[in-house]
C-alpha cells in the first residue's frame, strides 16, 4: 500500500487503487471572479482537483485567480503553467512541465530554469511532469506558443517511446494533451498503449466534451482526466 503524503502521492494512490480522478482546468484569462460561486456550484460531483493555467496569461493574473478559487472551493489547486510567470504561492502544487514531445529548448528546460527563483519562495509541492502534445485536429495555442509540432495520433509507438523517455528521465506523471479546444481527444488506443508500458500515472486532456469521451479515456487507462474548454463554455455533455 502506498503511503499518502502529498498531492503526487494522492494521485499515485488513486492510480494504484484504480480510482479515477477528474480535474477541471481554469484558464485565468477566461475566468470571471464575479461568477466564481456559480462556476463552482456546477462542478461535476466527482471533481477531485482544480488545475489553473493557460498558454498565455498576463503576469499576476494567475495569482488573482488562484486566490478566488481558494475562496469558493476546497479542492486541491494545482498549477498547470504555460510559462514561468504563472507561479502562485497561493496554490497547493505545481505540475513542473517539460514539453518532451517538442524540441524547443525554451519549453524543455529554459522556462523551468527561469521559474526556479519564484518557486524557491513558495511552499508548493513540485511534481515533475512529462508533457506530450498530440494532434487534436487543429492548431492549438500550445502549438503556437511553444513553436512545436504535435505528435500524430497514428504514431502510437513514437508517443509510447516519448512517454517512456519521460519516465526514464525521472518524470512522476505523463500528461497526454490534445490541446485546448481540440477537435478530437487523445484516442483510447494511444492511452491504452501508453498506460500498458508505463508504471507512473497518466493524465489525459484536451478535446473531451462529453461523459462518454471521459469514460472512454478512463476505460483506456487514464488515471486523471482534465476537462477545460467544454466545461467553461457550458458545452460539456452528460
Amino acid at each position: 500500500m502506498i503511503q499518502v503524503q502529498g498531492y503526487l502521492e494522492e494521485i499515485q494512490q488513486a492510480a494504484y487503487e484504480n480510482r479515477k480522478l477528474l480535474a477541471v482546468l481554469i484558464d485565468p484569462d477566461k475566468f470571471e471572479e464575479g461568477k466564481a460561486s456559480y462556476f463552482f456550484q456546477q462542478l461535476p460531483p466527482n471533481t477531485s482537483h482544480i488545475f489553473v493555467g493557460g498558454s498565455t496569461v498576463e503576469e499576476g493574473r494567475t495569482c488573482e485567480v488562484v486566490k478566488a478559487v481558494k475562496t469558493f472551493c476546497d479542492l486541491p489547486v494545482i498549477l498547470f503553467p504555460g510559462d514561468h510567470n504563472q507561479i502562485s504561492s497561493h496554490a497547493d502544487a505545481l505540475l513542473f512541465l517539460s514539453l518532451i514531445s517538442g524540441r524547443n529548448p525554451e519549453f524543455l528546460i529554459e522556462q523551468q530554469v527561469r521559474s526556479v527563483e519564484r518557486i524557491r519562495k513558495t511552499e508548493l509541492e513540485i511534481i515533475p511532469t512529462g508533457y506530450i502534445l498530440i494532434d487534436g485536429g487543429r492548431e492549438t495555442s500550445v502549438q503556437k506558443v511553444s513553436n512545436t509540432i504535435p505528435l500524430a495520433q497514428k504514431d502510437i509507438q513514437q508517443i509510447v517511446n516519448t512517454a517512456l523517455a519521460g519516465q526514464y528521465s525521472g518524470k512522476e506523471l505523463i500528461y497526454l494533451e490534445a490541446g485546448s479546444g481540440a477537435k478530437m481527444p487523445v484516442s483510447p488506443e494511444i492511452i491504452k498503449a501508453v498506460k500498458k508500458d508505463l508504471n507512473i500515472p497518466v493524465i489525459v486532456g484536451g478535446g473531451i466534451r462529453s461523459t462518454e469521451q471521459l469514460q472512454l479515456s478512463y476505460e483506456a487507462g487514464a488515471d486523471l482526466v482534465v476537462i477545460g474548454t467544454a466545461f467553461e463554455n457550458g458545452s460539456f455533455r452528460d
